[in-house]
């Protein structure tokens, strides 16, 4: 038996709007909310998920975030992008 999706779950909710408890009501909109943030997201094979999911922990940033950077990185370090060049007198917020 195939589970519902969140799309269901929603449907589900709206027909049902008066009688569905509010923290079940909040669990399904969190879900909805973090498909539509994800939704443009790629999906990697899971050794590269895992590497990802770890490497944001670390960043401190979103996955996407984190995706980006790497990307801007990668293609600076190839030339396809000029490299930002820091002004030895200026101030860097604590990043060198």
């Amino acid at each position: 038996m195939k589970t519902p999706d969140t799309a269901t779950h929603l449907e589900d909710a709206a027909d049902r709007i008066a009688d569905i408890p509010r923290a079940d009501l909040q669990v399904i909109l969190r879900r909805a909310a973090l498909l539509l943030r994800n939704s443009g997201s790629i999906a990697y094979e899971d050794d590269m998920e895992e590497a990802l999911r770890d490497l944001s922990g670390e960043f401190g940033k979103t996955r996407n975030d984190t995706i980006r950077f790497i990307v801007r990185e990668w293609m600076e370090k190839n030339t396809y992008l000029p490299v930002q060049m820091l002004d030895e007198d200026g101030d860097v917020d604590g990043e060198a």
